[in-house]
């Protein structure tokens, strides 16, 4: 049994707008269960499913997205006054963990956070860098290439060939309803060089990828937490079963699957960089390689943390609470095949879960669901309202641009449609924070 040092509570940091975030859910009731007092600094605290946890402590208004660091620092300096000790501080998203990772020196006094070198978690999450990274390293990843002109743009396309996944090297810096996609797959050089004229306004550099098809088995991820020494503890490598879209975002299922060729890839990565704290990788096997080619590198805690919960109740989050507080963190315990489930995404796996995992006692070490928990109903109960309003929104945001294009002449709006189609699927993503920029490249 652990026993973590429960006079340190926790603050769990989350910039991004995402009512839906079961990530920040898991990590609440994680550490929770072990008797640590968890805070948690959210844009949409106010109207998140989270907010309902009976493993809750209190709730922080967060930084609003596109704050500056001044403006992030002095939130959670704030934060850390009213939580009125040094608390383990953990990002659970990527404009969450490059603030903390620029902020590191400063917070020190008020927070307890891994040693991380200064300016890494921007580099590795950073797509152009991260490609450098691999293709020094000697780490598989697909054949990226970064244009600086229209022209080299369409010479790209051709080279990689159709179709081929665009990407902006820094996701966190695409505006809100502009349009702009942190990811997309791209069929002809012209839609490519159009979305090369809006780097300026998407405010990194667009990086253009080799597409490798998605199939079964296909998509990999690889968790875990790198302690004070530089040993990743916790965590361990699944296979994504189902995503949310289809194909082309998070796990919606997945199952934990040891792969002893993965895992030393990871660690040499890990080792090499000096990076320290908790990561989540994402992969796809390269179908004429069979080699596991690296897609992200997230900084932070992936939202299907919960699946590498191991046999001695260790995951990501608590070792991260455990190493920060100075004790000992036990050996894995490895739980193959163990699944994780959310429920809004994929519910009929979780319906079949539910009637053949068996009894509750033996049913937490094969599976997980995202929302559901016997001794937590009410986050599920408030989801469950949540998402049939969010749904039914937007099929009625459907009906009615069904209905504007059947009555509209031919022709005349069809740009404005196209506008607005692209406003109205920027808003879906952000509600939801499907990830995209992992999805149209595995």
């Amino acid at each position: 049994m652990l026993t973590l040092d429960t006079r340190v509570p926790a603050v769990l940091l989350r910039i991004d707008r995402n009512p839906f975030h079961h990530g920040t859910l898991g990590a609440v009731r994680s550490l929770g269960r072990a008797g640590v007092e968890v805070h948690v600094a959210a844009a949409d605290s106010g109207r998140s499913p989270v907010g309902r946890s009976r493993y809750l402590h209190q709730t922080h208004a967060a930084p609003s997205p596109g704050a500056s660091l001044g403006e992030i620092s002095a939130e959670l300096r704030r934060i850390s006054r009213r939580v009125a000790r040094p608390a383990v501080l953990i990002p659970m998203d990527d404009a969450g963990a490059l603030a903390i990772g620029h902020l590191q020196q400063e917070l020190a006094d008020f927070y307890l956070l891994p040693d991380q070198a200064s300016g890494i978690a921007e580099r590795v999450a950073d797509k152009a860098t991260l490609a450098e990274m691999c293709e020094t390293l000697g780490i598989p990843h697909p054949v990226t290439l970064l244009p600086e002109s229209t022209a080299q743009t369409a010479v790209a396309v051709r080279q990689l060939g159709l179709p081929v996944v665009a990407k902006w090297s820094r996701p966190w810096l695409v505006p809100g309803g502009a349009g702009l996609r942190s990811t997309v797959l791209v069929r002809s050089a012209e839609e490519a060089q159009e979305l090369y004229r809006r780097s300026e306004e998407a405010g990194s550099r667009l990086l253009l990828q080799a597409f490798l098809p998605d199939g079964p088995g296909r998509d990999w991820f690889a968790h875990g937490y790198v302690d004070r020494t530089g040993v990743v503890r916790g965590g361990g490598s699944g296979r994504k079963h189902r995503s949310w879209p289809r194909s082309a975002g998070l796990t919606a299922v997945g199952r934990w699957t040891p792969d002893p060729g993965l895992k030393a890839g990871t660690e040499r990565l890990i080792g090499t960089l000096g990076y320290r704290g908790i990561f989540d990788l994402d992969f796809r096997v390269d179908s004429a390689t069979g080699e596991h080619c690296l897609l992200d590198f997230n900084p932070r805690p992936g939202a299907q943390f919960r699946l590498f919960a191991d046999g001695a109740d260790l995951d990501v989050v608590r070792a991260l609470h455990l190493d920060m507080t100075h004790r000992p963190l036990p050996s894995a315990a490895v739980l193959p095949g163990r699944a994780f489930v959310v429920e809004n995404y994929a519910p009929l796996t979780a319906l079949r879960t539910l009637l053949t995992t068996g009894p509750a006692a033996t049913a937490t070490h094969r599976r997980e669901l995202a929302w559901l928990a016997r001794d937590d109903l009410a986050p599920a109960l408030a989801m469950g309202v949540l998402w049939r309003r969010h749904v039914t929104r937007h099929l009625l945001d459907r009906l009615r641009r069904a209905v504007r294009r059947s009555t509209e002449p031919a022709g005349i709006c069809a740009e404005d449609t196209r506008i607005d189609d692209a406003r109205i699927d920027d808003t879906r993503i952000n509600d939801t924070r499907i990830n995209e920029e992992r999805a149209s490249s595995r």
